[in-house]
């Protein structure tokens, strides 16, 4: 039962994540062998004052 922790920006739509999770778990399927109801997708939306890269807080990029 592969269960994937996907973590992204906030300001994806339903509908981007509904094609992101059909195609994750597609691409599992063919390559893993298994069923798509084995297949967990846990997605947390981050806000990007709480992500930083090289000492910097991603909404002071822009």
């Amino acid at each position: 039962m592969p269960t994937f922790n996907v973590q992204m920006f906030e300001g994806r739509t339903v509908e981007q994540k509904r094609n992101f999770v059909a195609e994750v778990t597609r691409v599992t399927c063919e390559t893993l062998g298994c069923s798509p109801g084995s297949v967990d997708i846990i997605i947390t939306d981050v806000k990007k004052e709480d992500w930083a890269t090289g000492g910097k807080l991603w909404c002071d990029a822009d």
